[in-house]
């Protein structure tokens, strides 16, 4: 190939690329930094969604909840929940330019909504950096000639380790002389990844009382995982859009070559018809629709505030439409495809030990640091294909953790001009997050540690996500307006006549999602799920005592406590009832944040005010209020069967004088 076919190679990747994602991206806001192009935000929404619960969460799930039956709740509630959602909050992070708490200009009264978002990512960033230093610490454990899991290690095997060619027969089953271990009971009897999992790495006590000491390797991987954390987000999205090429993109590398060895074991078909046969008798189980709704919540990371997050970088007429349909099918998809990466991989352990698929499968982490690496240690070239498997892992936590954090760093720091006014203001709040994540981290690696991220994981990732959503979409499309939402997203998104027709059209979809079945849904699955509620000490009564339940709910609790007290204090704060319009109405600020972009309503006080008033029309026509004149001031003049004297309100900055027209005035701003 000479230099020509090369050159004619290059301009012909150039021009589907830009027809795709019309590169750059950039727009003149010196206040606030922008993507460097179009793929940057969707490598990065790519690597937001997909994490590591797409490894272990949704795998076992499926096998759990009916095989291939449970992508029929998975897709509805992609379908009715998922996607709006996803659509809504890329669009009003879009539109306003603004974070996770700021964005809540639209309605203040719901500011608390803001904050319980920023909450919610600040625990989830907490415990999940916990999850990727393990991750790290079995990376650099991968790097030997034999897999330490891979038999009972006398150094530190416990007395049930187990190894898998131990004849019970024999009498002398150990192969190392350790007198505790004489009388050996083969009830507790675990296989040596399980050991070397909970006993050796996590040091794992008998339940959360008992915290146990700390494990300083997992501190050590701890530290080396904030720090990475902290040097990827030192810039913002300036530096985190530079690093989403490598661990968006090569963890399906990773995967492709993972399951390409896993289809080539003996046993794997058998894995995977295990994987994918439906049942479907599991449909008529509600648990089976409130799993998959949960899950796409977590998978989706919707009503967490990181798509508003991440969307307020974009320039106002990115085509977040396309981002919509884009990223929701790609995470939903590697989910589906790492199935058949672990499954096939578990079919070959289930084959070699001669027990069905069900008895090898395990619950959520042990998925991933117990069940694959006991798999992985079996295979030929093991070390090579587990430091695979643990890069692959790190990469996808990472690629979450970044968005996450910086997700909280967004809504913090737009609530703090003041300290994102300066460089070095700015590195220095992060690093300080970066510090309290850490020191928060820590009882995570304890011996109690991993009941207490599973108590955490328990309390965030279920009813708040949920909850948030509903008060979200209920905000945007009831309180804010749907008319009004509708408009703004054509305004912002119609700049060519196709697009035009495509937006139109999808509201033929969205709107019945947005107005009726997704708030319906989430509704339904709330109740369901207070219904079904058991506490932890009655569903895990030896690994969590009555206090642990306390904890749950204070945990729960603090990451929905500010809608209401939010709600309340700026009712008491505002004179009341007195200024329920005014509360539920965006602030006059509310809008795009470039001069250029804010047309139509949003160009001049006139046009705002006007758009603000329509659900009012009624009552101020009756009182023939007009519309702010050139100098600012309103004028009402009552009908002569009322009263024929004419009142004249002040002008907009003084909204503190009497009479009803000045009232009405003050509730439009």
């Amino acid at each position: 190939m000479d230099g020509t076919d090369i050159g004619s190679a290059y301009r012909f990747i150039c021009i589907v690329i830009s027809i795709g994602f019309k590169l750059p991206l950039k727009q003149n806001d010196k206040k606030r930094a922008n993507w460097g192009s179009q793929i940057e935000f969707i490598l990065t929404l790519i690597g937001f969604a997909v994490g590591l619960g797409n490894v272990w969460r949704f795998p076992y799930l499926c096998f759990r909840n009916g095989g291939g039956a449970f992508l029929i709740p998975y897709t509805i509630s992609l379908c009715v929940m998922g996607i709006p959602l996803f659509y809504m909050e890329l669009c009003i992070g879009q539109f306003a330019s603004l974070g996770p708490v700021k964005v809540w200009s639209i309605n203040p009264a719901l500011k608390g909504l803001g904050y319980s978002m920023v909450i919610v990512s600040a625990l989830i960033s907490f415990y999940y950096n916990v999850i990727i230093a393990v991750c790290v610490y079995f990376f650099f454990a991968s790097m030997t000639r034999t897999l330490p899991w891979s038999y009972c290690d006398p150094v530190w095997a416990s007395c049930d380790c187990r190894d898998r060619t131990m004849n019970r027969s024999d009498p002398n089953p150990w192969n190392f002389s350790r007198t505790e271990c004489l009388n050996f009971n083969f009830t507790k009897a675990k296989s040596p990844s399980e050991d070397y999992f909970f006993s050796h790495v996590l040091k794992l006590s008998p339940n959360l009382a008992e915290t146990g000491g700390i494990s300083w390797q997992l501190v050590l991987c701890l530290l080396a995982a904030w720090l990475t954390v902290f040097l990827v987000l030192t810039k913002g999205i300036e530096s985190l859009a530079k690093i989403v090429y490598v661990t968006a993109i090569f963890p399906y590398v990773l995967l492709t070559a993972l399951l390409v060895r896993g289809l080539t074991l003996e046993g794997a078909q058998e894995g995977i018809r295990f994987y994918l046969t439906p049942n479907m008798s599991k449909l008529a189980d509600a648990e089976v629709w409130s799993d998959a709704a949960v899950q796409i919540f977590y998978s989706l990371s919707v009503s967490s505030g990181g798509l508003i997050a991440m969307a307020s970088y974009n320039a106002f007429n990115n085509n977040v439409l396309r981002d919509t349909f884009l990223v929701p099918i790609i995470n939903c998809g590697t989910s589906f495809y790492a199935g058949f990466v672990i499954f096939s991989s578990l079919g070959f352990m289930a084959h070699t030990k001669g027990v069905e698929v069900k008895d090898v499968a395990a619950k959520g982490p042990g998925l991933a640091f117990v069940a694959y690496p006991e798999a992985l240690s079996q295979m030929p070239v093991a070390p090579l294909w587990s430091i695979l498997f643990f890069l692959m892992m790190m990469m996808l936590g990472f690629s979450s953790q970044f968005s996450i954090v910086e997700t909280v760093l967004t809504g913090l720091l737009d609530e703090l001009p003041s300290v994102s006014i300066s460089r070095f203001g700015t590195i220095l709040f992060r690093a300080g997050y970066c510090l309290l994540g850490f020191l928060f981290g820590l009882p995570m690696v304890t011996g109690a540690g991993f009941h207490l991220l599973d108590l955490v994981d328990n309390s965030v990732s279920g009813f708040p996500l949920l909850f948030v959503g509903l008060v979200e979409v209920i905000a945007i499309v009831y309180v804010y307006g749907f008319i009004r939402f509708r408009k703004d997203i054509i305004m912002m998104l119609s700049i060519t006549p196709t697009r035009k027709k495509f937006v139109n059209f999808s509201f033929y979809c969205f709107a019945p999602m947005w107005c009726i079945f997704t708030p319906l849904c989430l509704l339904g699955i709330i109740v369901f799920k207070c219904i079904q509620y058991k506490p932890e000490s009655v569903t895990n009564a030896k690994i969590y005592p009555m206090w642990a339940d306390v904890i749950w709910w204070m945990i729960t609790a603090a990451t929905i406590i500010m809608i209401p007290l939010w709600f309340i204090a700026y009712y008491c704060l505002h004179d009341g009832c007195r200024t329920l319009a005014k509360a539920n109405s965006p602030k006059p600020k509310w809008g795009p944040a470039l001069r250029e972009n804010r047309l139509g309503r949003y160009n001049d006080a006139y046009d705002r005010n006007k758009d603000l008033i329509q659900p009012y029309d009624a009552w101020l026509s009756e009182l023939n209020i007009k519309h702010p004149n050139e100098n600012g001031n309103i004028e009402a003049t009552q009908d002569d069967t009322l009263d024929e004297k004419r009142e004249t309100t002040g002008p907009a900055e003084e909204p503190t004088r009497n009479g009803i027209a000045n009232l009405a005035y003050t509730d439009i701003q």
